[in-house]
């Protein structure tokens, strides 16, 4: 029996609405940036409803720090924010300093601003990077923009080497000062390598901001506003995006920033657009930081102690401390409970992340699911940071 003919008249097209979906993305999903599961509700293209889910990079790191003398743990802790080791041992080490009443150099401390600047540019590079492969086809697969951004960052972990030995975690940061000093040498590849990255940003901005695709998949999208970004306590670039200049170089400053020309970087839009554009344009201030770092730096030594022969010796007061410091992330802080002897009795970490990614159960409903990926790679979350 051969198959009945049918008209154009006769076919008809139905779509069928299936209610709420429930999709998990993550935590193998490379856009979630590390191991974060997002429960996302549906209907249709457009989110509901969205819950994060951590806990599946959880290493029990303050825990661990209960049972590690003092000058033990500063490396522990370059593991947390992987992408930026240098500022979590310098908030540890303020925080030990500030305990123990410990003295660092003049020097120690420009160092200390120098290692850092370099390693937040570092760290907005990949961000950069990584938002291109977000955002996918439209940046030329985002493999150009991601590549080329890591072909810069390379030259800085060059530079971190010739400095340390050690490309990314570095373990410059020791209480009492850094554990390298620099040569004429290294400080002129430092102010060569400033004046090339700055260099190499048109080409990036082109590729990026300045690309009438990449503005339409990130304007008026994720948006947080001045005084959700308050309730809910975000912090460094996302909240500065929304129009807070709240930077702690310049609102408590540590190390040598207090005799640094750090002005905090503003946006007001709050939406995924404006995150980048704060971002962005730090990599340009850090880059005129380093220069003027290079130019400035004193002479002096960079450690006031005596050298550490056992590390189990060291013992600093009864009491407790808070020291932060304003990673690429925002406001990364430690809390040290002292009991007088070579450990920590307690320690706790103020993690930029975790508080920066409390905002996506607020911000993702009522967009679409192409605008998850560009939503959470403008808030630059790193797991290490938030699970720790």
């Amino acid at each position: 029996m051969g198959v009945p003919e049918v008209s154009e008249a006769q076919v008809e097209i139905v779509e069928r609405e299936f209610g709420e979906l429930a999709l998990n993305m993550g935590p193998q999903h490379p856009s979630t940036h590390g191991v974060l599961r997002l429960v996302l509700h549906l209907s249709g293209e457009t989110v509901l409803k969205a819950q994060p889910v951590i806990g599946y990079l959880h290493r029990g790191v303050e825990k661990l720090s209960e049972h590690l003398a003092y000058d033990q743990l500063a490396p522990v802790y370059e593991r947390d924010d992987y992408l930026s080791p240098t500022a979590n041992s310098n908030a540890y080490v303020l925080a030990v300093e500030k305990l123990g009443t410990i003295e660092v150099p003049r020097r120690a401390r420009w160092l200390r601003a120098l290692a850092c600047e370099w390693q937040r540019v570092a760290s907005h590079l990949v961000w950069l990077g990584t938002l291109g492969l977000d955002l996918g086809g439209a940046l030329g697969g985002g493999t150009t923009l991601y590549m080329y951004c890591f072909r810069e960052r390379e030259k800085i972990l060059d530079w971190l080497e010739a400095l340390t030995g050690t490309r990314f975690h570095t373990n410059f940061n020791i209480a009492g000062g850094v554990r390298y000093d620099v040569d004429a040498e290294t400080i002129a590849r430092s102010s060569a390598l400033a004046d090339g990255i700055a260099a190499a940003l048109p080409e990036l901005w082109a590729m990026s901001g300045g690309n009438p695709i990449f503005q339409e998949r990130t304007r008026a999208v994720g948006t947080i506003t001045r005084d959700l970004a308050l309730g809910v306590g975000v912090t460094g670039p996302t909240l500065r995006a929304s129009g807070i200049a709240f930077d702690v170089r310049t609102a408590t400053p540590y190390d040598a920033y207090g005799e640094l020309p750090v002005v905090p970087v503003t946006r007001t839009a709050g939406d995924a657009e404006a995150r980048f554009q704060v971002r962005f344009d730090e990599i340009q201030a850090s880059l005129a930081l380093v220069k003027h770092i290079a130019e400035g730096l004193p002479a002096g030594p960079v450690f006031s102690r005596k050298p550490i022969k056992n590390p189990k010796a060291t013992k600093v007061p009864k009491g407790e401390a808070y020291a932060a410091v304003e990673s690429p992330r925002g406001e990364l802080g430690f809390h040290i409970v002292s009991d007088g002897t070579a450990k920590p009795y307690r320690l706790k970490i103020n993690a930029p992340s975790f508080k920066n990614l409390q905002v996506v159960p607020h911000i993702l409903p009522g967009g679409l699911l192409a605008d998850v990926v560009a939503t959470l790679g403008s808030l630059d979350p790193v797991l290490g940071d938030v699970d720790r």
